[in-house]
């Protein structure tokens, strides 16, 4: 039984082993890969829209109206849950210019015909009445203003999808930071991309500490177009350096100038895109600086900002299938990817990345790159995880537990039965029936000895009898007993012969003496008709 039990054990291990197995593989990615974020950057474009009203009373009482846009940035955002939530920098939706100083000069050139450079600055005129009225436009409001301002920032972001979105959506400003290079969060308004929302891109926990860890940058250098893909550029951060203040790249080999090379790319449209980590693909903080000088700012200030906004960064339905098709893809498993693709573009028809992938592994599906045709056969296109592994598995363990089975029953049929003999029997002492008197023997015959026990062996009781050895009576079928009589003796003068001899039964099966008004035997519980 112990034998037995450890036997069982072993094969609830070996269960558990292949279980554990199948996960581990499923959930593995192929290093440096962008391809889990890229599908989750966007363009953001922010303006400011500005409706202003001159109130010119130096003849006749006019009511003025003009509308004016000015651009606040431009830049790159990363979708971080599928309702659309984004995080990008600060200074690329808000800044501290004076936008209703700008509508003042503009509309007061426009309409007193005076020339005041269309800026941010506060002017004077030479004439004292229009300059009069002009200081009187300049914010704040005064009860003697004579303009009144209504400004509005519009945020347009321009998704990564093919055929590119030329409207894109409009979103809102959920939270702003204190400086320029501060994280930024957005949410989009009215947008319906139906239930399974927007590709997200997954959040690291950590920055790389080691001095040149690999990254790779990624963003827009102008609204997403067919001949304006994403571009994506690789640098190495420079140990140390933590906080708003940014973490500097270097290049190991000190072949290129990263800091300047990315900040050409950051002032090209990049700025406030995500900086992705070389081994797991996911983002470790946002692009900032610019000119020659680029920088990145940590997770740790993009998850804060997202705490403080209320907004919960999480993956969709869609990043689920489509990590599903990397792992395929990225394994050379063309075959096998091709349905895992289709099911993402049936979740997210616009899905670029997807798409590039589908169309290679349409074309090298079933070809000698293909791992699934190594084999003998190729994987059947079924979209789910190919079922090969777990066969073989499944076919190792039986394997093994056949195994196992045959050399413990090998093992247990050669050992010799060893029971514990049972205590040695005492036979009652025969008794006579008070009908039947039995005069005593004389001069019994002794016993021959019996044979010397074995030790080493199970003991065999040997049991003299008083009397000659038992004829065997014929017995009709369903009375198989030894049936003995006493040995003759003498009858003494005067006493009366029995009505019938004297007879003693036996058990046939153990050899203990039976009573007249016997049927079972009373110690090996044998039927004596059987």
């Amino acid at each position: 039984m112990r034998r037995f039990g450890s036997f069982l054990a072993l094969v609830g291990g070996l269960s558990l082993a292949v279980a554990a197995v199948t996960p581990a593989l499923a959930h593995e990615h192929p290093s440096g890969i962008t391809d889990l974020v890229t599908p989750a950057v966007v363009r953001i474009e922010a303006t400011a829209k500005i409706k202003v009203t001159l109130l010119d009373h130096i003849g006749e009482l006019l009511h003025v109206e003009r509308s004016y846009d000015v651009p606040i940035g431009t830049g790159t955002g990363t979708v971080v849950n599928p309702e659309g939530a984004m995080v990008t920098l600060t200074r690329v939706v808000k800044n501290d210019l004076d936008l209703e100083v700008y509508a003042a000069n503009k509309i007061f050139a426009a309409h007193h015909k005076v020339k005041i450079p269309a800026d941010f600055e506060r002017h004077t005129l030479k004439d004292e009445q229009l300059n009069h009225h002009l200081q009187e436009c300049y914010p704040p409001k005064q009860p003697t203003a004579t303009c009144i301002f209504d400004v509005t920032t519009d945020l347009r972001v321009f998704p990564n999808i093919a055929p590119a979105d030329k409207e894109g959506f409009k979103a809102e400003i959920v939270r702003t930071g204190d400086k320029p290079d501060s994280p930024a969060v957005l949410r989009p308004v009215g947008r319906a991309d139906g239930g399974a929302g927007l590709p997200t891109a997954p959040l690291a926990t950590v920055v790389p500490t080691k001095d040149a860890s690999p990254v790779a940058v990624a963003g827009f250098t102008g609204r997403p177009a067919a001949n304006l893909p994403e571009t994506v550029d690789i640098g190495h951060l420079r140990a140390g350096g933590a906080g708003e203040s940014g973490r500097q790249f270097r290049d190991p080999e000190s072949k290129v100038n990263e800091p300047e090379k990315l900040g050409a790319l950051v002032d090209r449209g990049l700025i406030g895109g995500p900086v992705i980590e070389d081994k797991k693909g996911e983002v470790v903080g946002l692009l900032v600086g610019g000119g020659k000088d680029a920088r990145m700012i940590g997770i740790r200030e993009v998850t804060k900002a997202l705490a403080e906004a209320d907004v919960a960064p999480r993956r969709g339905p869609i990043d689920a299938a489509f990590e599903q098709a990397l792992t395929r893809f990225h394994t050379h498993y063309y075959g096998a990817a091709v349905p895992a693709f289709q099911r993402v573009l049936d979740l997210y028809p616009g899905h670029t990345v997807a798409a590039a992938h589908l169309k290679t592994s349409q074309q090298k599906r079933g070809t000698a790159e293909d791992a699934g045709t190594k084999g003998a056969t190729a994987v059947a296109d079924t979209g789910e995880t190919p079922l090969w592994p777990l066969l073989v598995a499944g076919a190792v363990l039986v394997g093994v537990v056949v195994v196992c089975a045959l050399l413990l029953w090998r093992r247990r049929s050669s050992a010799p039965d060893s029971p514990e003999s049972p205590p040695a029997p005492t036979r009652p002492p025969l008794t006579n029936p008070p009908a039947q008197t039995r005069p005593p023997l004389t001069n019994p015959p002794s016993a021959p000895p019996g044979p010397a026990l074995d030790e080493k062996a199970d003991a065999t009781i040997v049991v003299g009898r008083s009397f000659p050895a038992l004829p065997r009576t014929p017995t009709s079928p369903g009375q198989p007993v030894l049936v003995a009589k006493g040995p003759d003796t003498k009858r003494e003068p005067g006493s009366k012969p029995a009505d019938t001899p004297t007879q003693q039964k036996y058990c046939t099966g153990c050899g203990m003496g039976l009573g007249p008004a016997h049927s079972f035997c009373g110690y090996c519980g044998q039927s004596v008709k059987t």
